[in-house]
């Protein structure tokens, strides 16, 4: 059993700033890629940033200069900084995890989702 737990989600002026955190707890042998995704109302979710365990990072265009993505491979733990938001970042966030169980099971797991609002 792994879980996903999200915090960090909120409602904030446009140009402010938030940071998303997702820790990773279970029977997890390994963790190979972690990222975020987001879906907004009406809209398929999306790709906003993803790091490996070698620490590659990527981004969406949208978000490239304003969102950094980093990792605690100490804590199972991935983090999203969020800068000079915009309302069009408005959506439910969602971590999401490429990982390895102790039985030897790779498998893909998600997190609950955070909301985060930005006020214009």
């Amino acid at each position: 059993q792994v879980q996903l737990v999200e915090s960090g989600g909120g409602l904030v002026q446009a140009g402010g700033s938030l940071k998303l955190s997702c820790a990773a707890s279970g029977s997890i042998f390994s963790i190979n890629a972690m990222g975020w995704y987001r879906q907004a109302p009406g809209k398929q979710r999306e790709l906003v940033a993803a790091i490996t365990n070698g620490g590659t990072t990527n981004y969406a265009d949208s978000v490239k200069g304003r969102f950094s993505i980093s990792r605690d491979n100490g804590k199972n733990t991935v983090y999203l900084q969020m800068n000079s938001l915009k309302p069009e970042d408005t959506a439910v966030y969602y971590c999401n995890t490429d990982l390895q169980t102790h039985l030897g099971i790779r498998s893909n797991y998600w997190g609950q989702g955070t909301q985060v609002t930005v006020s214009s």
